[in-house]
C-alpha cells in the first residue's frame, strides 16, 4: 500500500460521512498517473500554490488601490485569510482540508489589476462579458503553465467557479469557502478602512455590533464559531439567521462606508483608464500577446477572450508600466 492510499483509508476512518473523499473525486479534465504520496486534493492544492498566477496575486489590489503603506491587504493576503478561516472550520467540522484548501487558494486567481475596478471595465468592454471566477477555471483549465493548465480536479474547479454569493458549490467544502470568502473580506477590509482613517470601530452600526461582537477580533471569532455550531451534524454549512442577517447588515454599511467612498476609491477612475485603455491597445495589436495566447486562436476563442486572458493576468504594477510604455512619452535625459 502506497503512502497515498494510506492517507485516502485515513480520511474514510475521521473525516464526516458528508466529507468528499480523496479516492471518490469526479477525475480530472485529462487522466494522468496518480502520486504516490499525495491524494488528489493535496495534489491541487500544491500545484495551485506553486503556479505563477498564484504568485501575481501579492501585487493585485484587494480594496485600496496601490495605497502607501505595508500593513494593507493584497488579493494574496485575502486569498491566505480565506484559506486559513477555510480549514479551520473544515477541521472542526471533519470535512476534508485539503479540498477546503485547495479550492480557497485558488478561487481568486482571475482577479484583475485592480481589483473589482478592472473587473467591471473588462465586463462592460468585452462583449463577451468578463467574470473573475470565470476567469479563475479558465486559469487552471488552460492558460496556466503557458497553456497547458493545471489539470485540476473535478472538485476543485467547482468551488473555484461557485465561490461567490450567486453560486451553488457541490461539496461542502465548497461551501466553506464561499462563507470564508465574505468573512475575510469583512474583516480586513474593515480593518483596512480603520487603519486608512475612513472608519472607527465606533461607526460599525449598533445593532451588528450587539450580535457578532465590538472589536474585528470579536467578529472573526463569532463568525467561525457560528457556522461551526450552526453547521455541526446537519449535513450542510451555514450561518444561523441572527448572525448571517448581522453579517448582511455589516456589508450593506462596508459597501455604503468603504467600497464606494470616495476616498477610498478615488483612483479608481484612473485605473479603468489604464484597463480600457490596454484592451483597446491589445485588441488592436494581437501580435504583441504571448505566442500561448495567440494560440487560442485555432483552438476557436475570440480576440476578446484573449485581449481578456492577459490583461487580466496583469499585476497592478505591470499593467501601469504597460499603459506608460504606449502611452506616456518617453523622457529624454
Amino acid at each position: 500500500m502506497t503512502i497515498r492510499e494510506e492517507l485516502e483509508q485515513r480520511e474514510h476512518e475521521i473525516l464526516a460521512p458528508q466529507a468528499s473523499f480523496s479516492d471518490e473525486s469526479k477525475g480530472r479534465m485529462t487522466d494522468e498517473p496518480q502520486c504516490d504520496i499525495r491524494p488528489v486534493f493535496q495534489r491541487d492544492r500544491d500545484r495551485i500554490l506553486h503556479s505563477k498566477s498564484f504568485r501575481r496575486l501579492k501585487d493585485k489590489t484587494q480594496v485600496f488601490i496601490m495605497p502607501d503603506g505595508d500593513h494593507y491587504r493584497t488579493r494574496m493576503t485575502h486569498t491566505l485569510e480565506v484559506s486559513q478561516n477555510a480549514r479551520t472550520i473544515a477541521k472542526a467540522l471533519k470535512l476534508n482540508e485539503d479540498l477546503t484548501e485547495a479550492i480557497a487558494l485558488g478561487h481568486d486567481l482571475g482577479h484583475t489589476p485592480f481589483g473589482h475596478a478592472g473587473e467591471r471595465v473588462l465586463n462592460r468592454v468585452c462583449s463577451e462579458g468578463f467574470k473573475h471566477n470565470v476567469q479563475s477555471v479558465r486559469i487552471v483549465e488552460c492558460l496556466e503553465k503557458s497553456g497547458m493548465g493545471l489539470n485540476l480536479t473535478w472538485e476543485v474547479r467547482d468551488g473555484m467557479l461557485n465561490h461567490q454569493t450567486s453560486g451553488t458549490p457541490a461539496t461542502l467544502e465548497g461551501k466553506i469557502v464561499r462563507l470564508s470568502d465574505k468573512i475575510a473580506y469583512c474583516h480586513h477590509d474593515m480593518d483596512d478602512a480603520i487603519r486608512g482613517r475612513i472608519l472607527t470601530e465606533e461607526d460599525v452600526p449598533e445593532q451588528v455590533q450587539r450580535v457578532i461582537g465590538r472589536t474585528l477580533g470579536e467578529r472573526l471569532d463569532t463568525f467561525i464559531h457560528d457556522i461551526i455550531t450552526t453547521s455541526a451534524g446537519t449535513g450542510d454549512v451555514k450561518m444561523s439567521p441572527e448572525v448571517a442577517e448581522a453579517m448582511r447588515c455589516l456589508r450593506d454599511f462596508m459597501f455604503e462606508k468603504v467600497y464606494t467612498n470616495p476616498l477610498a476609491k478615488g483612483e479608481e477612475h484612473k485605473a479603468e483608464q489604464v484597463v480600457e485603455r490596454l484592451y483597446e491597445h491589445y485588441l488592436r495589436h494581437i501580435d504583441q500577446l504571448p505566442d500561448y495566447l495567440k494560440a487560442r486562436l485555432e483552438l476557436g476563442d475570440s480576440r476578446e477572450r484573449i485581449v481578456c486572458d492577459y490583461i487580466s493576468s496583469m499585476t497592478d504594477r505591470f499593467a501601469v508600466a504597460r499603459y506608460e510604455d504606449l502611452y506616456v512619452p518617453f523622457v529624454w535625459q
